[in-house]
């Protein structure tokens, strides 16, 4: 059975490469989290080829321990503080977690690189994975590639560009095995309430304002979860080792465009609302500092070399994400009320 060390796996990309990674017997997943807000138990899978550790990736003790003792033939790494709000009010936590984390982890997969056998070495890998807001703002036309000038316009896209700086340096200097996935904005089920989408969702149901930051027209491409994390693993199977590989869902979309997509499939899904139709709560707030006009991806490195491209359409998606909001009202009321976290911590 091969033994894969995943990193924030009970957050929201994570949980989902888990639930998708247990499926098959021959794996095992080793899941390493911290459980801050963000990382929720109840999103993980129950199965024998599941384990998960509390704990932090800048533990150097508890990461060379899992090592030692489990002896995975792949890292993958999920583990970051991720939402850009939280970055302005408190860039330091971003810092300790997204770089000095990641570096120190490095560390451990460096030294624990060492100690294996020509074959292990070969079959080693050390994926990172990573947004496209390093590479800072579009204008109106234009893609990130691989190859576009990182210039990161927030604490967390500085964060993680640091942090990608350093995996690159690792392969380079130390020719540790490592990959790096530059992803555009995720959506689907399990999403944690802050983001965008499951927020507008949970508001659009409960009769609560719609927030649109600024104009409403910042662009991102959105990628379906589970779009991207079949992209992760195929570029764990497949990608060439010291490579990064941008993966997009081919699809911009503006912000209000979003919130008025979820607006009308919530009045088609859930008829009979009292505050229906759902736009009526649409409200335009201040826009925040730094905040990028547009994101959009390059994919094709990832569909020439590799044979990956995504599978969802965003008008399918986003009535999928809807339904599962829907027909899923413990895990939302859960994270809400914070049950979710009072459980772990012995609270009740």
């Amino acid at each position: 059975m091969s033994v894969i060390l995943v990193t924030g796996g009970a957050g929201f990309i994570g949980s989902c490469f888990v639930r998708r990674a247990v499926q098959n017997e021959a794996t095992r997943i080793i899941n390493l989290d911290k459980l801050t807000y963000a990382g929720n138990p109840d999103s993980l899978p129950n199965s024998k080829h599941h384990t998960l550790v509390i704990g932090d990736i800048g533990n150097s003790e508890l990461v060379r321990g899992l090592l030692k003792s489990h002896q995975p033939v792949a890292v993958v790494n999920f583990a970051a503080e991720s939402h850009v709000d939280r970055s302005i009010d408190g860039p330091l936590e971003f810092v300790e977690t997204n770089v000095l984390g990641t570096c120190r982890m490095l560390e451990e997969v460096r030294s624990y690189y060492g100690t294996l056998d020509s074959s292990g070495r070969d079959q080693f890998r050390f994926l990172h994975v990573s947004t496209d807001e390093v590479y800072g703002s579009l204008g109106a036309t234009g893609l990130f590639t691989e190859t576009t000038p990182y210039a990161p316009n927030s604490p967390y896209s500085a964060s993680k560009a640091a942090s990608d700086h350093f995996v690159r340096a690792y392969h380079h200097t130390y020719g540790l095995p490592t990959l790096m996935t530059n992803c555009s904005n995720n959506y689907g089920p399990y999403q944690f309430p802050e983001k965008l989408i499951p927020l507008m969702i949970l508001n659009a149901l409960e009769g609560k304002p719609l927030p649109i930051y600024g104009d409403g027209l910042n662009v991102r491409d959105w990628l379906f979860v589970e779009d991207h994390c079949d992209a992760i693993e195929t570029v764990l199977g497949q990608g060439t080792v010291g490579e990064c590989y941008n993966i997009g869902g081919n699809n911009e979309q503006t912000n209000i465009d979003i919130v008025r997509t979820i607006c009308a499939t919530i009045d088609r899904l859930q008829p009979g609302l009292k505050h229906s139709p759902c736009e009526s709560l649409l409200t335009y707030v201040k826009d925040r500092p730094g905040h990028d006009r547009r994101y959009a991806i390059d994919a094709s490195k990832i569909r020439d070399e590799l044979g990956w491209v995504p599978r969802q359409e965003f008008a399918s998606g986003i009535e999928a994400t809807v339904q599962w909001y829907l027909d899923n009202p413990t895990w939302v009321q859960r994270v809400q009320s914070g049950d979710y976290q009072r459980e772990r911590l012995g609270l009740g």
